[in-house]
């Protein structure tokens, strides 16, 4: 109707104006896009996944590749890649989760539950994504980066090479409160133009850009996202909290139809999903799950083994 209608021109011109700052600044936060208990279960979701990949690759080291990405050897730092079937890493072996063989009564799909409140039809980031990648934009990244405490602070660094217009757009979702000891990643507003790179891949002129650049630091309250340019130079900083705790952000990218060829960068998702999903079919899937689909990406399986074409 024509109320729904309005709602669209006013979500979408939204969209445009906070297209206009990421573009500008390179990135941008969002308070509050996924609800408080969502983000709860997300978080006991993704450190039992992390908890049963340790247990996994300590048993086979070989599996490594199926679990972590870019940051599997860094210590006390891990991206953890995530399986899109019901049961998490549980139904790698079966492609689907057979809830009948767990002990738990739990019949929820917290991944499934998350990606619906940020990417379905009615999700809070659906509109910027939308506007930056079109819905033909490829899901690059699915995965959870976790700092333990007495991780270490990593390098400036942009996600991947230079290049015109941006390949990646990238969220970090705090699954909990980010404080200043837990090591928040560090932002250089501004570091993902053509300039910007030539200055910090220039040895005479990179110590001036980072001395005299617009830093900003994602302290993010749970729930709360950054969405950024894998372009921008930014960092992790150490975990040195103070109650021991863990730091873990939901992670996923979407890739800007209009770039083609190699980005130069494996993004952290499960070998199987690469080249998969766009953001329509997964829209599509969430849709399934909105209706009472509990496990709505069974067509696209585990991810473990590299597929040849999309199946959605």
């Amino acid at each position: 109707g024509g109320g729904e209608k309005k709602k669209q021109g006013i979500q979408e011109r939204i969209a445009s104006e906070q297209a206009k700052i990421i573009k500008r600044d390179g990135v941008l936060r969002f308070n509050q896009v996924l609800s408080p208990d969502t983000t709860d279960q997300l978080r006991e979701y993704v450190l039992k996944q992390q908890q049963i990949a340790k247990e996994k690759t300590d048993a086979d080291p070989s599996l490594a590749r199926s679990f972590y990405g870019v940051e599997q050897s860094r210590k006390s730092r891990c991206d953890l890649q995530l399986s899109l079937l019901k049961g998490g890493f549980d139904a790698d072996d079966q492609e689907h989760y057979d809830s009948s063989s767990s002990s738990s009564s739990d019949n929820s799909n917290p991944l499934a539950q998350a990606l619906l409140e940020l990417l379905g039809a009615d999700g809070t980031l659906r509109p910027i994504y939308e506007n930056l990648v079109t819905t033909n934009g490829e899901l690059y990244e699915l995965a959870s980066v976790i700092t333990n405490p007495g991780s270490l602070r990593q390098i400036v660094h942009p996600d991947l090479p230079h290049q015109n217009p941006a390949p990646l757009y990238v969220i970090f979702l705090a699954l909990q409160d980010v404080t200043e000891d837990m090591g928040p990643t560090t932002f250089l507003v501004g570091s993902h133009t053509s300039k910007s790179n030539l200055r910090f891949n220039n040895v005479e002129l990179k110590d001036e850009l980072l001395q005299s650049a617009n830093v900003k630091y994602a302290l993010l309250n749970k729930g709360d996202a950054v969405l950024f340019d894998a372009r921008v130079l930014h960092c992790g900083n150490a975990n040195q909290s103070k109650l021991n705790l863990q730091r873990a952000l939901f992670n996923f990218s979407f890739r800007n139809p209009k770039v083609k060829g190699n980005l130069g960068y494996d993004g952290s998702i499960r070998p199987g999903y690469v080249g998969v999903l766009d953001l329509e079919s997964l829209g599509n899937a969430l849709d399934l799950y909105e209706k009472g689909d509990d496990d709505p990406f069974a067509k696209v399986g585990s991810g473990i083994k590299r597929r040849s074409t999309s199946v959605l």
